[in-house]
């Protein structure tokens, strides 16, 4: 198979394909724009391990229910977010930004760390002034839409309510980390 190479020096094959194919059309901005999207990709691979370990954690040993509940979804979303970080971290240093390995890899992953636990910081603020609101805001939704009865649980509207907020954060974070991570962390690549 001429092809199989491929699969091996691209982890993403054919996805790597369409990001060139697409970032080429912006002519001396190829390369940015390859990068980019290669970090928004990173970035949503990041955000299925963010909400897979919080929703994990909060379906099993930090139900946001009972005592405690901020305290509870801020070691929910910090352990989720450390996760996606690591992830994040090895893919934007082995796919992103591969000409970037001249330097050392515990000085990227130190910056990498405070670029992302700046963002975390705005992440746990936003997420734990939001949560309850916007819980109880997605719960009106879903019984005025018909699609939930009105036994919602404090647990489930807590749980709503941390994955509404954490979506928005994801978000303006990712923005937050592309720029300062291109710029800082990954300054070595042209």
């Amino acid at each position: 198979m001429a092809s199989s190479g491929m699969w091996y020096t691209y982890p993403f094959g054919l996805l790597n394909q369409v990001i060139l194919k697409i970032s080429f059309r912006f002519g001396s901005k190829a390369k940015e724009v390859e990068r980019f999207l290669k970090f928004a990709v990173v970035g949503i691979i990041g955000a299925v391990v963010d909400f897979g370990v919080l929703n994990l954690l909060q379906a099993t040993l930090l139900r946001p229910h009972g005592d405690n509940v901020p305290l509870r979804v801020a070691i929910a979303t910090g352990t989720a977010f450390t996760a996606a970080v690591l992830s994040n971290f090895t893919w934007n240093r082995y796919w992103t930004y591969p000409d970037s390995r001249s330097r050392a890899v515990q000085r990227q992953l130190v910056q990498f760390f405070i670029v992302n636990t700046a963002g975390l910081a705005f992440r746990l603020v936003f997420v734990r002034i939001l949560f309850g609101p916007l819980g109880h805001i997605g719960v009106e939704v879903l019984k005025a839409s018909g699609l939930a009865d009105h036994s919602f649980t404090e647990a489930a509207t807590g749980q709503l309510g941390t994955n509404i907020a954490q979506f928005f954060a994801v978000w303006i974070v990712m923005v937050w980390n592309y720029f300062v991570n291109r710029y800082w962390t990954y300054n070595d690549v042209e």
